[in-house]
């Protein structure tokens, strides 16, 4: 698996992950209704280009694939990161979290964690501020701001 930067020709692969990876992996946890209400399968593609850009964006590219990918903000916002169901449990989302906390300075990094998502997070350091009710499309579902102190020593405490 190599990581590397995003490019503008990643955006549909990436686009159909996040589709796919949202409706296979977090089934456990959400229902049918809050699958397609997080991801409908008609993404803005001007949106999530735009902002792939604007962010340190990272894919993990395994046997010319995309495993997985991330982005965080300057600020320290880790906006997304999802990985392809059949890589999952492999490294991917813990090169890329890794790849994504290193590249900013911000004293915190703070992200939305879906119920999924939330022991992998802990497991890396971050903690539940609290639990939020977010509606998409009408319908409601559970996610958490979980944070994180950044890396770097030098950085104070955000919480």
């Amino acid at each position: 698996m190599t990581l590397r930067p995003y490019r503008p020709s990643d955006l549909e692969e990436i686009l159909e992950l996040f589709y796919e990876t949202v409706h296979t992996v977090n089934a456990k946890d959400y229902t049918p209704e809050q699958l397609d209400a997080w991801a409908d399968g008609a993404p803005d593609r001007e949106e999530w280009g735009r902002t792939l850009l604007e962010h340190t964006a990272f894919v993990a590219v395994e046997d010319g694939k995309i495993a997985g990918f991330g982005d965080i903000s300057a600020s320290g916002y880790l906006d997304r990161l999802y990985v392809h169901r059949d890589f999952q449990r492999r490294g991917v989302a813990s090169a890329l979290c890794a790849a994504l906390e290193g590249a900013v300075e911000a004293e915190c990094i703070v992200t939305h964690a879906s119920m999924t998502a939330r022991p992998f997070f802990e497991k890396r350091d971050y903690r539940v501020i609290r639990e939020r009710r977010v509606v998409r499309h009408g319908v409601s579902m559970m996610n958490y701001r979980m944070e994180k102190r950044h890396p770097s020593p030098a950085q104070n405490a955000c919480y």
